[in-house]
């Protein structure tokens, strides 16, 4: 298919860990730049984490340490290893490939022109 599709959502305890995953078409996981967002309810879209194709990183401040983002080239799949879970980790978590030329960071997601339908992460304490 020629889209992003995440999957790996549910529900799981606070204190618990999920791994998000993202698959995508080749002639987008060639665009070099993929990123995680997400959406708690009631706010804006939010940048998490983005991988340039060199395997560079860049997180927001706000998950540095309890999330990682890695990727499988062979498979072209992105994941997003989420640890210890808060509950104001509620979220919608969106996968995105970036624009060409933007910069590979997922401060300003107009630099991302493709984006999953999103998966739901619900933590309970």
């Amino acid at each position: 298919q020629g889209r992003l599709e995440e999957s790996g959502g549910g529900s799981v305890q606070a204190g618990e860990s999920l791994i998000l995953s993202c698959s995508a078409p080749g002639w987008l996981w060639t665009l070099s730049c993929m990123a995680w967002f997400r959406q708690a309810p009631g706010k804006e879209r939010g940048g998490v984490a983005s991988m340039y194709s060199d395997a560079s990183t860049t997180y927001a401040d706000s998950v540095k340490g309890r999330l990682t983002i890695y990727k499988d080239n062979a498979k072209k799949l992105l994941y997003l290893q989420k640890n210890s879970l808060k509950s104001e980790d509620r979220a919608m978590d969106y996968c995105a490939s970036g624009r060409r030329g933007r910069p590979c960071r997922p401060t300003n997601a107009t630099h991302f022109g493709y984006w999953g339908q999103g998966t739901q992460v619900t933590v309970s304490s």
